[in-house]
């Protein structure tokens, strides 16, 4: 008999719910998060079982896990599921394994796309540079606000942190006090080395655009330039997992 299972994944451990084909529920199961621990639970279930498991920020090994141990891991949109598996008088991470068992046998579970291994990894570069694009604005925003606590304008200059703007700013840094000033000094040592980090990044990201026409095809369109072309290929993927471009829109404004 089929046996649809369902997973409740946490940072250290999961708890695993198998449901037959007639609804009924096995004994809940707890697997810590032990590699070997977890490959032996899989190893142990019948070949090619079907695993819903939520999608959250650690999914990614285990994934992975299922796949190389030759099941088919289902990935969940965690709110879309809590609404269709209802309220329940107890929330337990047996109820909920059970419930995304549950889904899985009704042909409910709503579904999200799991990025093949290298892709997932790919994005990562991606997701480093918005981070540090973050933070070298951060750091900007700070200089800037320094400057403006002690009414020191710096007029002339269209970019503060272009060639001009920080020649000018350093000739001006001696007007703040002492500790403003040494800390001024150290964020832009600090955006300094953020932007070295960033032009590396950049050159990954290229090179590894490079065997990609979709980056190409996507710069096409107005206002889409070098770097957010690479975030569309990216976040995207395999643009044929869309029905229609109707669901491709949907799918960036959910982004």
């Amino acid at each position: 008999m089929e046996q649809f299972i369902g997973c409740d994944a946490h940072k250290k451990y999961s708890v695993f719910v198998a449901v037959n084909e007639r609804g009924e529920a096995s004994p809940a199961i707890r697997v810590v998060h032990d590699r070997e621990q977890y490959r032996q639970f899989l190893e142990g279930l019948p070949a090619g079982s079907q695993i819903a498991l939520e999608a959250g920020g650690h999914y990614y090994w285990m994934v992975d896990e299922m796949e190389a141990a030759g099941h088919q891991p289902r990935l969940v949109h965690p709110l879309e599921a809590k609404k269709r598996m209802g309220k329940t008088s107890k929330k337990t991470d047996q109820v909920d394994a059970h419930g995304l068992g549950i889904l899985l046998r009704n042909g409910t579970l709503p579904e999200v796309w799991i990025p093949p291994s290298g892709l997932r990894d790919q994005r990562e570069s991606l997701r480093l540079r918005m981070f540090l694009v973050q933070q070298r604005t951060r750091l900007k925003n700070r200089i800037q606000g320094a400057l403006a606590r002690y009414n020191i304008q710096i007029a002339g200059v269209n970019d503060l942190f272009g060639g001009e703007g920080r020649l000018r700013l350093g000739q001006r840094l001696g007007e703040l006090p002492e500790h403003t000033r040494q800390s001024v000094e150290l964020e832009l040592v600090t955006l300094d080395f953020l932007e070295v980090q960033l032009g590396d990044i950049e050159k990954r990201l290229e090179a590894l655009m490079k065997v990609t026409a979709e980056a190409d095809l996507l710069k096409t369109l107005p206002y889409v330039g070098r770097i957010l072309s690479l975030v569309m290929t990216l976040e995207i993927g395999k643009v044929e997992r869309f029905a229609s471009a109707a669901h491709l829109a949907g799918f960036g404004r959910s982004h």
